[in-house]
C-alpha cells in the first residue's frame, strides 16, 4: 500500500475537479469545492469505504462546524490509520482551517491510497445507508444530487416554458404596433400647420360678414395637435434647434394675430387685401 507518498508524485498532479467528481462518485455527495471536506468527515468515510466495518462510523460527525468537532473526526481518522499502520502524518491544525491548498493535498493522498486498495474497486459499498449512521449524515445526504423524479419536474417545467414564451411572443406584436403607433408625431405638427392656413383663407375668402365663418376657422385653429413633435431623422445642433423652434413660434403667432385681424375687416376690406396679395406676388395666393 502507498502509505508514503514524496510530493514529485504523480498523486499531487491530480486537478481539483478530478478529486470532486472522484469524492462525489464514490461517497454519493455533492460537493462543490474541496475545502468543504475540511471537517474530517469525507475522509473517515472515504477508509471506511476501502476498510469495511475499521472505521466506527457513529462517531463520526458530518455536521462538524467547530474547530473542535472537526478535530473529533480527525481523531477518528487517526485511530484507523494506527489500527492499518498507516504512517501518514495528519497536519490537523492546517485542515480545520479550510484553506484550499492543504485540503487539495491531503485529498489527493487520500486518493492515490485508496486506489491503491484492491485497484481502488469497492465492493457493494452502500455510501448513503453507512452515513445515516453518523451525526449529521441524513442531511448531508439530502444535499446529494437531484434524483429523478426532480430531474424529471425540472424538465416538465422547461417544457412548459415554450408555451409561455410563446404567449409572449403574441403579445409583442400587438405591444410593437401600439409603440409604432405612438413614435409618428411628426405627421401631427404639419397638420396644425395646415390648419392654421385653411383658416386664414377661410375668412379671406368669405363673400358676407357672416360669423359662422370667423367662429369655423378659430375652431380649426384651437384643435391643438395630440402628441409632441420628435426629431427628424436628421441630427440637430444645439444651437440650430432653438432657432428653429423660436422661429416656428413667430411664425404661428403672425398667423394668429392675421386672423385676428382679418375676423374685424368687412368682405369688401378683404377681398382688397387679397388683390394687394396678389400684386405682391405672394406665392401662397396665384389668381
Amino acid at each position: 500500500m502507498a502509505t508514503k507518498i514524496g510530493m514529485m508524485d504523480s498523486a499531487y498532479f491530480v486537478g481539483r475537479g478530478e478529486i470532486l467528481t472522484w469524492i462525489n462518485s464514490t461517497l454519493h455527495l455533492n460537493l462543490s469545492k474541496v475545502e468543504e471536506a475540511a471537517s474530517g468527515a469525507v475522509q473517515c468515510q472515504l477508509m471506511d469505504a476501502v476498510h469495511p466495518g475499521v472505521v466506527p462510523m457513529h462517531k463520526v460527525n458530518f455536521d462538524a462546524k467547530t474547530e473542535y468537532e472537526m478535530i473529533q473526526n480527525y481523531k477518528v481518522l487517526q485511530d484507523v490509520f494506527n489500527k492499518l499502520k498507516i504512517t501518514k502524518h495528519i497536519e490537523v491544525s492546517k485542515l480545520v482551517k479550510g484553506r484550499p491548498l492543504d485540503n487539495l493535498e491531503f485529498m489527493q493522498w487520500m486518493k492515490r491510497y485508496c486506489d491503491s486498495v484492491n485497484g481502488g474497486v469497492l465492493n457493494n459499498y452502500n455510501a448513503v445507508e453507512r452515513r445515516d449512521a453518523t451525526k449529521g449524515g441524513k442531511e448531508a445526504s439530502r444535499k446529494t444530487v437531484p434524483t429523478q423524479s426532480s430531474k424529471s419536474s425540472s424538465n416538465a417545467s422547461r417544457t412548459s416554458n415554450p408555451s409561455n414564451t410563446a404567449r409572449k411572443n403574441d403579445v409583442n406584436p400587438v405591444n410593437a404596433s401600439q409603440k409604432m403607433a405612438k413614435s409618428t408625431p411628426l405627421g401631427a405638427t404639419h397638420a396644425y400647420d395646415e390648419q392654421i392656413v385653411g383658416a386664414i383663407q377661410k375668412i379671406l375668402y368669405a363673400t358676407d360678414d357672416s360669423p359662422s365663418v370667423v367662429a369655423e376657422a378659430q375652431a380649426m385653429i384651437s384643435v391643438q395637435p395630440t402628441e409632441k413633435a420628435t426629431l427628424s431623422p436628421i441630427f440637430e445642433t444645439s444651437e440650430e434647434k432653438p432657432k428653429l423652434e423660436t422661429q416656428k413660434r413667430k411664425d404661428i403667432s403672425t398667423l394668429e394675430v392675421d386672423l385676428a385681424a382679418n375676423s374685424t375687416l368687412s368682405p369688401r376690406q378683404r377681398l382688397s387685401d387679397i388683390s394687394d396679395v396678389h400684386h405682391s406676388g405672394s406665392p401662397i395666393l396665384n389668381f
